[in-house]
C-alpha cells in the first residue's frame, strides 16, 4: 500500500550574519560560491526524500535529521547542523503546544491539507517563529511536515 502525504508547513531559519564572518572572496580566479536554493526548492527536496533522508544524511555527514511522528502519523522533521543536540522533544513541543493549539483546535482550519496547500494559520506561524528563535543557536533549520 502506498502512503500519500503532502507538505503542510515549511520554514527556514538561518543564523544571523556575524560581524567577524567573511563575505565571498573578491580574489580573481577564486571558485564561485554555489547559488543557494530557494526555500521552496529546499522544502521540495526535503519533503520528497523524508522517508529515505536518514540514510542520505548519514552519507552526506554534514546534516542531522530530527524526526517526530504523532499518533495520527503526522510527521515533524527538522534538519540541522550536525552540532545540534537531539531536537525530538522540541518537535514534540511544537506539535503539542503550537500545532494542536492553533491548527487542530481552530474551527476555521481545514482538517486535511490536500495538494500541499499547507497550514495557513498566522498564530501557528508566529508561535513556531518565536519558539525556534528562542532555541540555542541552530544552523540552517528547516521544519517541513
Amino acid at each position: 500500500m502506498t502512503e500519500l502525504a503532502d507538505c503542510i508547513y515549511k520554514k527556514r531559519w538561518t543564523p544571523q550574519p556575524s560581524t567577524t564572518g567573511s563575505k565571498a572572496s573578491g580574489i580573481p580566479g577564486a571558485a564561485p560560491q554555489p547559488k543557494a536554493l530557494s526555500a521552496e526548492d529546499d522544502a521540495k527536496l526535503i519533503f520528497g526524500t523524508v522517508f529515505s533522508l536518514r540514510n542520505m544524511i548519514r552519507k552526506l555527514g554534514h546534516y542531522k535529521l530530527h524526526y517526530y511522528e504523532t499518533p495520527t502519523s503526522l510527521k515533524f522533521v527538522m534538519v540541522t547542523d550536525t552540532k545540534a543536540n537531539n531536537l525530538r522533544i522540541v518537535l514534540h513541543q511544537i506539535y503539542v503546544s503550537l500545532y494542536v493549539e492553533y491548527v487542530v483546535k481552530n474551527p476555521l482550519s481545514p482538517i486535511e491539507h490536500p495538494g500541499g496547500i499547507g497550514v495557513n494559520c498566522e498564530m501557528f506561524e508566529l508561535g513556531v517563529e518565536q519558539f525556534v528563535v528562542c532555541l540555542p543557536p541552530i544552523i540552517d533549520v528547516l521544519v517541513p511536515s
